[in-house]
This record gives structure tokens, C-alpha cells and sequence, in this order.
């Protein structure tokens, strides 16, 4: 319990920062915007193109590893979405958040060291290649859910995701890999300058959003989002992954603690973006960073 907490103090300690930037007057709510806006347009994108184009990948591709975590993202999701669209009576954008929150973990801050702890250097390659897609693949859907909501005109939907940033990068990245071409010199330092900001930002801007909104997400909203990613998504990847598909037990169990993992900072910073569902997406962050303390305990006795 002691490496866990240690391991999610500076989560806390960051959202702290944030929140008490804003308390005491340092920081103000433009200032909370801006913040995200920078983390989503520009840091953001830049980690996702470092991690198109470093992660590497295995000549042959787990189709099973991808499927058992990635069905398990898709029916949390879903949940989600459905329950904050027909039980809580949120609008679709809305639920977009909610069904984000649901199914995107919190893979850097958490992840990694809890995994690595748990699985030694065995759990390196399949811990960074799911890495590797997570948030490009979360992020992109979440994207195209939203800008495809019913009613908006499709060339109205292409020219945003044409003019999207973090599909921008993830194109980018496709492209550079395509050509084998990995950024170097000064332009790498650029992108993994602007890409290691992009959590710690983030999280300052969440704390910065938790004084100005305050938990007013009620629990009855973000207990059934906490439940989904805590417990229901690990809970399906282990039944594929160690039951259903065939692989090593060590990918097996990095795929379910990866997905046992918090709801990842990447909701909020959604959130923020289209400027609906903050005060869900930063309660259900907080809340299930706090409660991941028991519930990680529980998975890594599960499939260690």
C-alpha cells in the first residue's frame, strides 16, 4: 500500500498545486483554460507523435493482446455512455465524457511504475506497446464520437478532424514511421520537451478546474464511471485475456492491471476542450485515483 500511495502522490500533489494556485489568487480561470488549451493543442499532440514515432513495435501483432483490452475499452464505454445519456439524463457530449472517463487510464503517471513493479522487466514490451496506441486510439475515438454527433453536417465534421491537432500528430507520426524517419536534433528536443508537459500541465489545469467547479459531479454520476473502470474493465480484459485468448500470462496480466489502472487525465483535458462534462471528468479522476489505492491491490493479487 506504501509504493502505491507513493506512486499516486504526485498525481495529488500536482492537482494540489493547481488547486491551490487558484485558491490563493496565482492562477485564474483563463489562466486554467489556457492551460488546458496548451496541454491538448500542443503538448499533447507532441507526445503522441514522440510515441508514434519511438514505440517499437514487434514484427508480428498480438491480435489477441490488442482485442482482449481494447473490446474491454469499447464495452465500458458503451456503458458509460449509456448510463450518463438514459439514467442521468446528460446530453450526448456529455456522455461522450462520461463513456471517456469510463474506458481511458491513466497509463503514464500510474501505469508504468505499478506495472513494471508488479511484472519486473517481463512486463516492459507488452506494458509499452499497448502505451504506444492507448491514447492515440482513445483519443481519436473519442474525437470522431463527439464531432459525429447526429445532425452536424459531414463537411462540417471533416474539416474539423482535418484541422484536429492530436489526429494532426497521429497522421504525422503514421507518415514519419512509413518513411522511417525518427525526428533528431533540436526538433526531438522540441517534441519531447513539449510532450513531457503535457501530463504535469495537465494535471495543474485539473486542479486549477476542481476549485472553480468543485466536486459538484454527484456521486450518484461518478460512482457507476469509477465502478466501470476500476473493476468492470479489469475484470473483462482478465476474462479474455488469461481465458479466452492465447498469450503469455505476463501479457495477460499487463493488459488487466493496464486496464485496472484510474481514469486518465486525457478525460478531463477532453472535457475542457469542447468545454462540457469538467466537473464530471475531474471528480471521476480524483475520486478513482483515491480508490485505485484498494483496487490495484486487488488486481495485481489477481494475476501476479
Amino acid at each position: 500500500m506504501n509504493e502505491l500511495l507513493a506512486i499516486n502522490l504526485p498525481v495529488f500533489l500536482l492537482i494540489g498545486l493547481g488547486y491551490a494556485a487558484a485558491l490563493f489568487g496565482l492562477l485564474d480561470r483563463r489562466a486554467s483554460e489556457g492551460l488546458s488549451d496548451f496541454v491538448f493543442s500542443l503538448a499533447t499532440p507532441a507526445l503522441v507523435l514522440r510515441t508514434m514515432t519511438s514505440a517499437t513495435l514487434p514484427p508480428f501483432q498480438p491480435w489477441g493482446y490488442w482485442a482482449s483490452y481494447f473490446i474491454g475499452v469499447t464495452l465500458v464505454w458503451a456503458m458509460g455512455m449509456g448510463l450518463a445519456r438514459r439514467w442521468h439524463k446528460r446530453s450526448y457530449a456529455e456522455s461522450v465524457v462520461a463513456g471517456f472517463s469510463s474506458g481511458q487510464a491513466n497509463t503514464v503517471l500510474v501505469g508504468i511504475p505499478v506495472i513494471l513493479q508488479a511484472f519486473g522487466d517481463a512486463g516492459a514490451a507488452p506494458l509499452f506497446l499497448l502505451i504506444a496506441v492507448h491514447l492515440p486510439v482513445t483519443m481519436t475515438c473519442a474525437t470522431l464520437l463527439h464531432e459525429g454527433r447526429k445532425g452536424v453536417p459531414w463537411a462540417q465534421i471533416a474539416q474539423r478532424l482535418a484541422l484536429h491537432p492530436i489526429l494532426l500528430a497521429l497522421f504525422a507520426g503514421v507518415l514519419l514511421r512509413g518513411l522511417d524517419v525518427t525526428p533528431s536534433g533540436p526538433v526531438k528536443a522540441v517534441i519531447d520537451g513539449l510532450g513531457g508537459a503535457a501530463a504535469p500541465c495537465a494535471l495543474i489545469a485539473m486542479g486549477l478546474a476542481l476549485q472553480q467547479y468543485g466536486m459538484r459531479a454527484s456521486l450518484r454520476e461518478t460512482l457507476p464511471i469509477i465502478g466501470l473502470k476500476l473493476i468492470v474493465h479489469p475484470a473483462i480484459v482478465y476474462g479474455l485475456a488469461f481465458h479466452i485468448f492465447d498469450m503469455p500470462r505476463v501479457w495477460a496480466g499487463v493488459a488487466t492491471l493496464f486496464a485496472a489502472m484510474p481514469t486518465g487525465v486525457n478525460a478531463y483535458l477532453f472535457a475542457a476542450r469542447y468545454r462540457v462534462g469538467e466537473t464530471l471528468a475531474s471528480s471521476a479522476i480524483a475520486l478513482s485515483t483515491t480508490l485505485a489505492l484498494g483496487t490495484t491491490l486487488f488486481w495485481i493479487w489477481v494475476v501476479v
